[in-house]
């Protein structure tokens, strides 16, 4: 599989919010689901895509994508019939090249989230109970620096 990764556009929003909820909904089935698919298209289009730097990896489709706001990894999700085939490793590589120094929150209880920052050179900074996310759900923070 040849893929591409190239900043996100407009036209990619659709995509996008696929993409974020068919991964929640399958990766973390905990969660509640708290926003309707008409919600997270008007975040992805309105908020996310404006505010942030968005990449996202393609082949004949959008199979991914990655969110960098500051230092702050936001989001890396992929179709759930395409993981373990390096397309999460070729968001976050292009992420790294743009950001020296990475950090991410993410749910305790996504322990293949947290196995693949391990792998990936993330280290654990931190941790809170989920008081400070809308899911409250307990969640950690993991931290990365390029080395020179």
């Amino acid at each position: 599989m040849t893929v591409q990764v190239r900043p996100a556009t407009v036209a990619d929003a659709e995509a996008i919010t696929e993409i974020h909820l068919v991964s929640r909904a399958v990766t973390m089935p905990y969660l509640p689901r708290l926003h309707s698919d008409e919600e997270t298209l008007a975040w992805i289009t309105h908020v996310v895509l404006p505010s942030s730097q968005v990449w996202v990896a393609v082949d004949d489709r959008v199979l991914g994508y990655a969110v960098l706001e500051g230092d702050l990894l936001e989001g890396l999700y992929l179709l759930p019939e395409v993981r373990r085939r390096g397309i999460g490793t070729a968001l976050l590589h292009h992420v790294r090249d743009v950001a020296p120094v990475l950090r991410l929150n993410v749910f305790q209880r996504n322990h293949e989230a947290i196995a693949f920052y391990r792998a990936h050179g993330f280290e654990l900074t931190g941790s809170s109970d989920g008081s400070g996310n809308e899911e409250n759900e307990p969640d950690a923070t993991y931290s990365w620096r390029a080395t020179a």
